[in-house]
């Protein structure tokens, strides 16, 4: 039966988890085991010396874990443990949930049907757009959208929610306080305003790459199902869609050319027995009756409207302010351009949307590509990179 623990047993439980050498697994064997936090950091100390790792198992001082409940107090977020009634039951279910979570934002989010949209970092501009528009969608019709703020496939699918005008949840691997990537830092502020960023890790903690596996299982644990929009071999996105596999969640996949190699991961899915996904409408029906949203979709808070479940092809994503021609480098763009760009040919239109920048500094740069031989044009005003 779910029961909100004291400020003290709160105290007890976070001083354990951040105990050098207790993770998720270890914290739970010690609570079995002892009865309470408080009693498994009693005897911690022997367990070490028995064990012979005293110098990995250092215990966690009282005074740490009190200043960093007040921290988390003072910049206005929630500290949830496993077992309270706020904490996400679904995520609650997995092999190894979090002992504790700290929420920035909404905790009502987070039992929301929610389903992540995930991929690669150096996302093709026709990936970008179409995981935007599945996000933006599923987020219209009443589904939660959940995804890891990095770049690429993750900021588009926070991007779609917002736009529809529904909260979204941010999972990431450093502190709720810091923003990683850095560039999407205004994006973090966003979200927290409407939505929610979650994380395990303490205050001010910066990610490193051991972090990010650890952080995806949280992805995949709070969703009905996970979709791979892109994602190369060996990618973060493929260890969530694996993990979504052992917790018994959706896994789906967009397909794409085998001459990308950011579609490879997702084809592998595919081949593997991953659902096939091309439309929002794919994901729903991947889902079934786990998708059925009872009641309204969800709202920021205050708002009174609602907003009905458009056709995927019929939405498109807003365009975002352009900058001023002298604020776009050369260099810079010709990177981006051919970040975005693949086999698939692309709209000229949505490059200079997706880039941020003037019509004749794209052109210069999509002219400088072709000449160097990387860049095919194609009929209306379409471009993609050379086969080699």
């Amino acid at each position: 039966m779910a029961r909100t623990l004291s400020p003290d047993e709160k105290i007890d439980w976070l001083q354990l988890c951040r105990s050098g050498g207790v993770g998720p697994q270890t914290f739970f064997k010690l609570l079995r085991r002892f009865g309470s936090a408080r009693r498994g950091l009693e005897e911690l100390p022997r367990l070490a010396r028995e064990a012979g790792s005293e110098d990995r198992w250092r215990r966690c001082r009282r005074d740490e874990a009190e200043a960093e409940v007040a921290a988390i107090g003072d910049l206005g977020c929630a500290l949830i443990a496993h077992g309270e009634p706020a904490y996400p039951q679904r995520l609650a279910e997995i092999a190894d949930p979090p002992p504790l979570l700290i929420v920035r934002g909404r905790v009502d989010l987070l039992e929301t049907p929610a389903v992540a949209v995930i991929g690669a970092r150096n996302a093709s501009a026709n990936g970008r757009m179409l995981a935007h528009n599945l996000a933006n969608e599923l987020a219209a019709g009443g589904l939660l959208i959940v995804s890891g703020l990095a770049r690429g496939i993750d900021a588009a699918a926070h991007e779609g929610a917002l736009a529809a005008g529904t909260p979204t949840v941010a999972v990431i691997a450093s502190g709720v306080d810091v923003a990683y990537p850095t560039d999407n830092a205004e994006l973090m502020e966003r979200i927290a305003e409407s939505g929610a960023i979650v994380s395990e890790r303490p205050l001010g903690a910066v990610p490193q790459a051991r972090h990010f596996p650890r952080r995806n299982r949280l992805i995949s644990g709070m969703s009905l199902g996970v979709v791979v929009v892109e994602a190369a071999p060996q990618s973060g996105s493929l260890i969530t869609a694996r993990l979504a596999a052992e917790q018994g969640r959706e896994v789906m996949a967009v397909p794409g050319s085998p001459l990308d190699p950011r579609h490879r991961g997702t084809n592998q899915l595919l081949r593997d027995g991953a659902t096939l996904v091309e439309s929002a409408a794919d994901v729903l029906a991947a889902l079934g009756p786990l998708a059925a949203v009872p009641g309204r979709r969800p709202r920021p808070a205050g708002s009174t409207e609602t907003r009905a479940t458009r056709r995927t092809e019929e939405r498109r994503p807003p365009a975002p302010p352009q900058l001023p021609l002298d604020a776009v480098n050369g260099t810079d763009l010709l990177g981006r351009l051919c970040e975005r760009l693949g086999p698939e040919p692309l709209l000229v239109d949505e490059l200079i949307r997706q880039c941020q920048a003037s019509t004749a500094e794209v052109q210069r740069a999509l002219l400088e590509l072709e000449l160097d031989g990387r860049l095919e044009r194609h009929p209306g005003n379409r471009v993609s990179l050379a086969a080699r």
